[in-house]
């Protein structure tokens, strides 16, 4: 069982979705920041001091506080765009080999294509 895990543990998949859940989350950490210390509150500025965050509706003894939600779609819709223009970022810079041109096949007479179809035959009756 120690060793299935070894192997599990060690394949280039898991590393890598290790490390995209590590830097996934700092970069949460760092647009979440960007939205609630920054965006939002300029946003407020620009509405007159009003924050989206606060509004909240009482019924009884009970607060419904919409605005939170609110809030956090917001927030959610930032940072999925942010990631967006991230990833396509990185996947502009990523190197792209250029293009191998493939040479057209040289046209062959029909003698070439019967001694092609031998040549075939034999080695694959030779490798039986």
């Amino acid at each position: 069982m120690w060793n299935e895990f070894k192997k599990f543990a060690i394949k280039g998949n898991v590393i890598d979705l290790a490390v995209a859940v590590v830097i996934g989350a700092a970069f949460g950490k760092i647009v979440t920041s960007l939205v609630e210390d920054l965006i939002m509150p300029a946003v407020g500025i620009l509405l007159g001091g009003f924050s989206v965050a606060q509004l909240s509706y009482t019924f009884g003894d009970a607060e419904l506080r919409y605005g939170a939600f609110l809030q956090s779609v917001i927030d959610f819709f930032i940072i999925s765009f942010s990631i967006f223009l991230a990833i396509r970022l990185f996947s502009k810079l990523q190197f792209q080999p250029e293009p191998v041109e493939e040479k057209p096949l040289p046209v062959l007479d029909t003698k070439e294509q019967l001694l092609t179809e031998i040549r075939d035959l034999l080695a694959k009756e030779n490798s039986q």
